[in-house]
């Protein structure tokens, strides 16, 4: 008897703060169209509740991972990231997901990608959306990938195995450089921003320039449609300068306000992904928030004491928590660059099994 839907292998996992279903490449269809209809039947976009699908009616919960083994020397696998809109039929590839990210090291090895290498395993990963390359630390005691452990992350109750990760020569992954706008600061609409690319196109801005505090809470910022009418005309205008084109279909450029610390790190942050208050913040996001703070010139300069040296770490306070980002620079002819970039997620295996879409989807 022929079934009456398709099944196709997946993993639901958690990365970081995101969850979504995690796909080897060869489970989905080799044309682009008809693997966005799967991942939008998957998903069940369009629909605010996602209510025939994984999704769980937010951003960071409408999220997929495309793995498979690498071609290139040194490089043990490929990670195509897609952003599924969750009212609108658009699956968007164009960014990268740190917190995704996290989950591709141990579903690798539990696809039997990667090959575990005591307790211990690197898995060198590529990250198709930006070309950028990141080795994530996978605990593996026993043979086996090791989810149970004491580290904390803010957004995610409870305690994981950690997962350290390096990003290697991240400046410009989405757009031209690290500041592709060739300035440190432009004006939007007499909004003063920095528009900077070190793993994530963001726009950063001072929370006082909207009449903000920056402490807001992300339901008090969305319920101010005057306010995010105006975020969204600086964010079509900043998204042309940097280079992205029309971004009014697309998840970057992302939006972040700062203000002062207020809880001891070293800067405070609202982003916006693109249209909905994060309650948290991206992993690369924060990547990029933390090296606009080092800039001399930048909108962020003199709202935060930063630590001296070439290797820094930067603690960036967001609605649930704070992000420790590590930066590793140096100066070369006066000019800043970035040479690498580390942090620590965690994740986690939900399930694992077969997700169905309908035949008309994928016959």
């Amino acid at each position: 008897m022929q079934a009456s839907q398709r099944a196709i292998p997946c993993a639901f996992m958690r990365g970081g703060t995101s969850r979504g279903p995690f796909f080897l490449a060869d489970d989905l269809p080799q044309d682009t169209a008809t693997r966005d209809a799967v991942l939008l039947a998957v998903m069940g976009s369009p629909d605010p509740r996602q209510i025939d699908g994984l999704g769980g009616s937010d951003t960071l919960t409408s999220k997929v991972a495309i793995v498979s083994p690498s071609s290139v020397p040194g490089i043990d696998v490929d990670f195509l990231f897609a952003q599924v809109a969750v009212d609108k039929p658009l699956v968007d590839v164009s960014p990268n997901c740190g917190n995704m990210l996290a989950g591709v090291g141990p579903f690798a090895i539990e696809r039997g990608l990667v090959p575990i290498r005591g307790d211990l395993t690197p898995v060198v990963i590529h990250m198709v959306n930006s070309g950028n390359i990141a080795t994530a630390l996978v605990q593996t005691r026993g043979g086996r990938v090791v989810y149970d452990g004491e580290a904390r992350i803010a957004g995610v109750p409870g305690a994981s195995a950690p997962i350290n990760i390096v990003f290697r020569d991240t400046a410009g992954s989405a757009c031209s450089s690290l500041l592709p706008t060739g300035r440190t600061r432009d004006v939007f609409n007499g909004i003063e921003a920095t528009c900077i690319d070190n793993g994530m196109p963001v726009v950063v801005m001072r929370a006082e320039a909207f009449g903000k505090t920056g402490q807001e809470t992300p339901q008090q910022l969305d319920a101010d449609a005057d306010f995010k009418k105006r975020l969204e005309a600086v964010r079509l205008q900043a998204g042309e300068l940097m280079g992205l084109g029309d971004v009014r279909n697309k998840v970057v450029p992302k939006m972040t306000l700062i203000s002062p610390a207020v809880n001891g790190g070293h800067i405070s942050t609202r982003t916006f992904i693109p249209h909905r208050c994060h309650s948290a913040i991206g992993v690369l996001g924060a990547v990029s928030v933390a090296s606009a703070c080092l800039l001399p010139g930048s909108v962020a300069e003199g709202m935060a004491t930063l630590p001296k040296g070439g290797d820094v770490e930067i603690s960036v306070e967001h609605p649930s928590g704070e992000f420790t980002v590590a930066l590793r620079t140096e100066l070369h002819d006066g000019e800043m660059r970035f040479l690498s970039s580390g942090l620590l997620r965690t994740a986690r295996m939900l399930l694992d099994g077969q997700v169905y879409v309908p035949h008309r989807v994928w016959p």
